[in-house]
């Protein structure tokens, strides 16, 4: 994290993170349709089911390192940036918890005492 003298870290641009979090799967799904492939045309090609193409794109299932290696065979999309969104997703909605952050807290707390 980018720190300046009486600047508050969370307001500068390399630190920004997005209020709402982008799932890789909403835009896989706007480039097939850009492309105008269907998502069972497209399902069919990767070998998946369209139920869980569908999940993937709606952002209700992960893009795994498996299915973006076949995101990259079908469509020529590299899957090391794929994996690397659903990570940076996954980050920011376990930071939105709560509980996870109130755990993470006292966590710290302890480890700060050793």
């Amino acid at each position: 994290m980018i720190t300046l003298k009486g600047v508050d870290p969370c307001m500068i641009a390399n630190n920004l993170e997005p209020s709402e979090p982008i799932h890789p799967g909403e835009i896989l799904k706007e480039e097939i349709e850009f492309r105008g492939i269907s998502q069972k045309k497209l399902a069919e090609r990767m070998g998946m089911s369209y139920t869980v193409l569908n999940e993937v794109l709606n952002g209700k299932r992960a893009v795994t390192t498996e299915y973006a290696l076949l995101f990259e065979a079908a469509l020529g999309i590299d899957a090391e940036p794929l994996v690397g969104m659903q990570t940076d997703y996954n980050i920011q909605m376990i930071r939105q918890n709560k509980s996870w952050n109130n755990r993470l807290a006292e966590i710290r707390k302890m480890a700060s005492m050793l």
